[in-house]
């Protein structure tokens, strides 16, 4: 079992960032009124700095140092899109038996599918296992946007009565592919991989920088997130909610779990593939799941209640993460 330190840390370090992000949009003063758009630009500020400098640095530099000898390490992309998908499939089937309206099934089949990889699942990666498991995570995240953007966002358009935009596959996968964020991602992944099959090695003050780096990203992330919470009616979605958190924390993990080790996964480097794509699998809904019913007027409430549940049961999950991968 990871250290119980480690564990506390990633905790607080989630809670510390929401907190402080929501404190500092609803409570802090400095002897003035800050503005919807002052915050929206200070949100966006602090998430171009995580994902445009503080991650790229950090997994691409993770990457530089991982062992890459067994080939079924490139699976990983693979059963990051099968979870995706799963979940998304499992939700909808759920919505179903939950007779939810066209909104809510919109909602509930991209909070189902949508998962938090990038910086729950790098902490939680991180400090359960350690730096060389963060990086087989943008293996596991390769396709995610593609799933996110050309799958997930036009489905819950779709579920929508007052959006009429039509936008064709083609234009969806080039605003995907010209994304800066993407394209930074994809540069400092690539980028790792030559220096990894170069042969240059690292230099040795990379571990602790990575330290630094891993939990910074996450806190900056966490904070912006912080600052868009809002409650409003969430009490009126436990069912649905805790619908999601079967799906998110069980159904989904325990399939990649099995898919994994039919793989062979368990086999290679001790098993850590296999136990970062259950880690990873089994992260709450993402924040990106809250940007669709926005965008098209589906249900934000039920998106809220959603993602506010399953972020605050990983004060279970993570524990017992921790003891079912030991």
């Amino acid at each position: 079992m990871a250290d119980i330190g480690n564990i506390l840390f990633s905790l607080g370090l989630i809670a510390f960032g929401l907190l402080a992000g929501y404190y500092y949009r609803n409570y802090y003063t400095d002897g003035r009124q800050r503005t919807e758009d002052e915050i929206s630009s200070l949100r966006k500020k602090l998430q171009a700095t995580s994902l445009l400098y503080v991650n790229p640095v950090a997994f691409g530099g993770a990457i530089w140092a991982l062992e890459l000898s067994d080939i079924r390490i490139f699976s990983l992309p693979f059963l990051g899109v099968f979870a995706l998908i799963l979940g998304g499939v499992l939700a909808y089937v759920g919505a179903k038996a939950l007779r939810l309206n066209r909104k809510q099934t919109g909602v509930y089949v991209t909070c189902g599918s949508f998962t938090n990889i990038g910086s729950i699942g790098g902490l939680v990666t991180f400090m359960l296992l350690g730096e060389q498991a963060v990086a087989l995570m943008p293996f596991y995240m390769l396709f995610e946007p593609l799933i996110y953007y050309g799958v997930g966002f036009p489905y819950a358009k779709s579920m929508s009565d007052s959006v009429t935009e039509h936008e064709n596959a083609k234009k969806r996968l080039l605003n995907i592919v010209s994304d800066r964020f993407i394209v930074v991602a994809m540069a400092s992944m690539i980028v790792g991989l030559l220096l990894n099959a170069m042969g240059v090695e690292r230099p040795g003050f990379y571990s602790t920088l990575n330290s630094i780096l891993i939990p910074l990203g996450t806190v900056l992330l966490l904070s912006s997130i912080g600052m868009a919470m809002r409650f409003g009616k969430m009490r009126g979605y436990l069912r649905e909610a805790g619908s999601i958190a079967l799906i998110k924390f069980i159904m989904v993990p325990g399939s990649v779990y099995l898919l994994g080790s039919l793989i062979g996964l368990g086999s290679v480097d001790g098993g850590l593939p296999l136990k970062v794509s259950v880690i990873l699998a089994s992260m709450p809904v993402a924040f990106t799941a809250m940007v669709p019913p926005t965008l098209y007027d589906l249900d934000v409430d039920l998106a809220n209640a959603a993602w506010f549940l399953t972020t605050i049961l990983l004060l279970v999950v993570v524990p017992a993460l921790s003891l079912i991968l030991s």
